[in-house]
C-alpha cells in the first residue's frame, strides 16, 4: 500500500449539506482511508492508497454530487480562483439586492397597514406574483439545488427547510392570485404572502454572502508563505560562483550569502561568521549570532558578515515548507462543530412532512364536509407554520450583529464557526514575542563604571553602533536619538561578527560587545560581573563597553513587554481562563518575562515547527484552545488551535491563519472576544428557543387538534403571520446585541 495524501479544490460547496455529501462520497471509494472536507477553504483532504485511487477517481466522486474537484491543472485554476470567488460574491450579492428591494415592494403593497400608502398596483395579486417569481426561482435557487441533492442522498439540511417553507407560502400566494374567487368560495379571504417568501430568501441569502465575504482571501496565507522563499542561490562550484534558480540546489551544494541577502536553504555554516535575523520564521526580534558548524534557515536574512554554507535541507524539507505544509494541513482539518439548526433539521423536516400527510389524511377521512378543503387547508397551514425562517435567520442575525459589534472594538471575527467556538475556550496559549512584548529591543539599562556618567556611556555606544546592522545597535541608536544626544564620528570601525564592535571615537578606543570580546581583549568586567549575571537572570541581554582598554559601563537591552499585556492576562484569569505562553528563548529569558505577568505554565525552547504540536498536546488534556500570535512561526498553530487569534500587527500569514484578529493590537481585547462570543451565543441560544417555541406551540393547533374542543382552526393567513412574527422576534433580538454593553466581564 503506498499511502498518499492529496489537497485539492472543490467548486460548488455553500453549506454543511456540501460537506457530508462530499465526505460520504469521497469515503466510499476503495481505498480511500479517509476523507476531510473544509467549507471555509472550499477544499478537500484525502488520505488513499495510490495503487488503487487515481484523480480521475477522485473527480469522479465529487462530481457524482454536483460539484467539481479542481484536481488537474491547479496551478491554472489557483491563478484563477481569487476572480472566480469574487465573481460569485459579486452575483451572490446581486441575489441579495433583488430579493430584498422586490420584497420590500411586495411587503409595502400587502401588509395592513404599509399598503394603505401604496400605489393599487402593488397591491395587485398578479402583480406581486410576477414580482415574488424570479425571487423564489432565481435569487433561491440555490437551496432548490441543494435540497435535490440532498433528497437525492436521504439527507434534510436548512436549505430543505428553506425550500419547503418558501415554496409552500410561494404556491398558496399563487393560487390565491390566478384563482382568487375558489378562495372566496370556501370562506376564505383571498389574500397572498408573497412578502413572506421573497423576504426571508433574501435576508437568509444576505447572512450568506457575509459569510462568503468573510471567507474571502483565505487561501492566500499558502501562497505568500512559498513568496517567501529566495529565489535564486549562489553556489561555490570548481571554485568559481553561480547565481542558480532555487530549485536547481541540490544537498551538498556550497552556497555563499553576502550581507543583506536571503539564504536560499536550509544548511550548516562551513567557513565564516554573522548575524542572521531569523525573525520571519522564529518570530524572535533579536538576531542570532552564527558561527563555523551552526545551523541555517531558509528564507532568513543575513544581516551583518559573509559567510559559506553546505545544503542540507532542499524543497519540501526545508523548515519554511513544513511551516506551509503544517498551514495547509491545519486549514484543511475540519473543525468538530456541528450547527445545532442543522443538527434539529435533520430530524425536523421529516417529522413536519409525515405530520403534515396525516393532517391531510386524517381531516379527508373524519372532517366534516368539504373534508378535501379543509384537509388542504390544514395541511398547508401545517407547512407555513413548520416553515423555517425564524431558525434559518436565528444564527445568521446573531453572528452578523457580533461581529459587527466585534469591529467596533477592533475585534475582526473571520467567520461565524470562530465566534461560536470562542465562549467555549479554557486555555489560551500566547506567544511571547510580538505578542506579549513589543517584538522590538529597547534599551533598559545603562550602568557607567569608573565614573563615567549614563549620558557619556550612551553617546560612546550609540556612536560606535551607528554604523552597524545588528537590532541591538538600533535600539542604542534610538535611545541616544531619543535623548537628542550628538553622536561623534566614528573611524577605523569593524564589525567582530559575533562578538560586537570597536572602533575610535572622538578619540578613544572603544570596544563594545558581548563577554566574549571582553575576555578576548583581556578587559576586566570583574566589578560588573554581579550586575551582569542580575540583569541576565531577568531576561535581558547585556553588552559592555570598554574605553581605552579599561571597562567603562554596561547597556542592557530587553524586548519589553506590552502595556495592554498584564491588564488583558488578568481579565482572561478573571473569566477562570488557563494563561500559557510558548517561545523559542531559553528558559531563562522565557521565566523571567512569564513571572512579571504571573503566568505559571511556560513553555521555552519551543522550535518553530513544534508549536502547533505543543498546541494539540494540550488539546488532548480535553481543553478548549486558543492560540494568539503574530509571527510566520505562529501560522500552523495558529490554524490548529480552536480558535487562532492574531496581532494586527504581525504578518498577514499569521493574520490569514488566524480565526479571529485583533487590529487594535490591544491584548485586553482577547477578553472581549470571549465575552462578546458568549453573550452572541446566548442571543442564538435565546432565537432558537423562540423560533422552535413557535413551531413546537402552533404546528399542533395549524393540524386542528384545537378544533373539536373550541371549533378553532388555524387559517394559513395567520400562519403565515405567526411566521413572521417569529422571524421578526428573532431579528430584534439579535439587534439588542448591539445596545448591550461588551466589558472585560460578562
Amino acid at each position: 500500500m503506498t499511502e498518499t495524501k492529496k489537497t485539492f479544490p472543490i467548486k460548488g460547496m455553500h453549506c454543511a449539506s456540501c460537506v457530508t455529501l462530499l465526505e460520504n462520497s469521497l469515503n466510499k471509494i476503495d481505498g480511500v482511508k479517509k476523507a476531510t472536507v473544509n467549507l471555509a477553504t472550499e477544499k478537500a483532504t484525502v488520505l488513499y492508497d495510490s495503487e488503487k485511487v487515481t484523480d480521475q477517481h477522485l473527480e469522479g466522486a465529487v462530481s457524482n454530487v454536483g460539484y467539481k474537484a479542481l484536481i488537474s491543472g491547479e496551478e491554472r485554476h489557483e491563478a484563477d480562483e481569487k476572480a472566480e470567488k469574487q465573481k460569485e460574491l459579486h452575483d451572490l450579492k446581486a441575489r441579495v439586492m433583488v430579493s430584498l428591494f422586490l420584497g420590500g415592494l411586495i411587503l409595502w403593497g400587502s401588509f395592513p397597514v404599509l399598503m394603505d400608502t401604496s400605489p393599487e398596483i402593488l397591491q395587485n395579486f398578479f402583480i406581486q406574483l410576477l414580482l415574488a417569481t424570479p425571487v423564489q426561482f432565481w435569487a433561491g435557487w440555490g437551496f432548490y439545488r441543494a435540497t435535490i441533492l440532498a433528497l437525492r442522498h436521504r439527507t434534510a439540511n436548512m436549505d430543505t427547510l428553506v425550500v419547503i417553507g418558501t415554496t409552500v407560502a410561494y404556491g398558496y400566494s399563487a393560487f390565491v392570485a390566478l384563482f382568487p374567487n375558489m378562495i372566496k368560495n370556501i370562506g376564505i379571504e383571498a389574500a397572498p404572502y408573497f412578502d413572506v417568501s421573497t423576504i426571508i430568501i433574501g435576508l437568509i441569502l444576505l447572512g450568506r454572502y457575509f459569510e462568503a465575504k468573510a471567507k474571502a482571501g483565505t487561501s492566500e496565507a499558502i501562497k505568500k508563505l512559498v513568496g517567501m522563499q529566495a529565489k535564486t542561490a549562489r553556489i561555490i562550484k570548481d571554485g568559481k560562483e553561480h547565481d542558480i534558480a532555487i530549485d536547481q540546489v541540490q544537498i551538498g551544494d556550497v552556497i555563499r550569502v553576502r550581507p543583506g541577502e536571503k539564504i536560499p536553504v536550509d544548511g550548516i555554516i562551513i567557513e565564516g561568521e554573522s548575524s542572521i535575523d531569523e525573525s520571519m520564521v522564529t518570530g524572535e526580534s533579536i538576531p542570532v549570532d552564527k558561527s563555523k558548524g551552526a545551523n541555517v534557515i531558509g528564507a532568513t536574512m543575513n544581516k551583518t558578515g559573509t559567510f559559506t554554507f553546505k545544503a542540507t535541507k532542499i524543497g519540501q524539507e526545508t523548515m519554511l515548507a513544513q511551516i506551509i505544509k503544517l498551514v495547509q494541513e491545519a486549514q484543511g482539518s475540519k473543525a468538530p462543530i456541528q450547527r445545532l439548526a442543522d443538527l434539529v433539521s435533520s430530524y425536523f423536516v421529516p417529522a413536519v412532512l409525515m405530520l403534515a400527510i396525516a393532517t391531510f389524511v386524517v381531516w379527508y377521512i373524519f372532517g366534516n364536509p368539504p373534508a378535501i378543503t379543509f384537509a388542504l387547508l390544514n395541511m398547508i397551514a401545517v407547512l407555513i407554520i413548520a416553515c423555517p425562517c425564524a431558525m434559518g435567520l436565528a444564527t445568521p442575525t446573531a453572528i452578523m450583529v457580533g461581529t459587527g459589534k466585534g469591529a467596533e472594538h477592533g475585534i475582526l471575527i473571520k467567520d461565524a464557526e470562530s465566534l461560536e467556538t470562542a465562549h467555549k475556550i479554557n486555555t489560551i496559549i500566547f506567544d511571547k514575542t510580538g505578542t506579549l512584548t513589543k517584538g522590538q529591543p529597547e534599551v533598559t539599562d545603562i550602568i557607567p563604571v569608573n565614573s563615567a556618567n549614563k549620558d557619556e556611556l550612551l553617546i560612546l555606544a550609540g556612536s560606535i553602533e551607528k554604523g552597524s546592522e545588528h537590532s541591538l545597535a538600533e535600539a542604542i541608536v534610538k535611545s541616544a536619538e531619543a535623548k537628542n544626544l550628538a553622536l561623534f564620528k566614528v573611524e577605523k570601525f569593524r564589525a567582530i561578527p559575533g562578538h560586537g564592535v570597536e572602533g575610535t571615537v572622538d578619540g578613544k578606543r572603544i570596544i563594545f560587545g558581548n563577554k566574549r570580546l571582553m575576555d578576548k581583549e583581556n578587559i576586566a568586567i570583574v566589578s560588573a560581573s554581579d550586575k551582569i549575571s542580575e540583569m541576565e537572570i531577568n531576561g535581558k541581554t547585556v553588552m559592555m563597553l570598554a574605553a581605552q582598554g579599561k571597562l567603562a559601563g554596561l547597556i542592557a537591552v530587553a524586548d519589553i513587554i506590552k502595556e495592554s499585556a498584564k491588564e488583558g492576562l488578568l481579565a482572561l484569569q478573571s473569566l477562570g481562563i488557563e494563561i500559557v505562553m510558548i517561545t523559542g528563548d531559553n528558559q531563562r529569558t522565557a521565566s523571567a518575562i512569564g513571572n512579571s505577568l504571573g503566568i505559571k505554565r511556560i513553555l521555552a525552547e519551543v522550535l518553530p515547527d513544534q508549536k502547533e504540536a505543543e498546541v494539540r498536546k494540550i488539546q488532548a488534556e480535553g481543553k478548549v484552545v486558543a492560540m494568539v500570535g503574530d509571527g510566520i512561526n505562529d501560522a500552523p498553530a495558529l490554524a490548529a488551535a480552536d480558535v487562532g487569534i492574531a496581532m494586527g500587527s504581525g504578518t498577514d500569514v499569521a493574520i490569514e491563519s488566524a480565526d479571529i484578529t485583533l487590529i487594535n493590537k490591544d491584548l485586553k481585547s482577547v477578553a472581549t472576544a470571549i465575552v462578546l462570543s458568549k453573550k452572541t451565543m446566548k442571543t442564538i441560544k435565546q432565537n432558537l428557543f423562540w423560533a422552535f417555541g413557535y413551531n413546537i406551540i402552533l404546528i399542533p393547533v395549524a393540524m386542528g387538534v384545537l378544533y373539536p374542543f373550541f371549533g378553532i382552526l388555524l387559517n394559513p393567513i395567520f400562519a403565515s403571520m405567526a411566521m413572521a412574527t417569529s422571524s421578526i422576534s428573532v431579528v430584534l433580538n439579535s439587534l439588542l446585541l448591539k445596545k448591550k454593553t461588551i466589558g472585560l466581564l460578562p
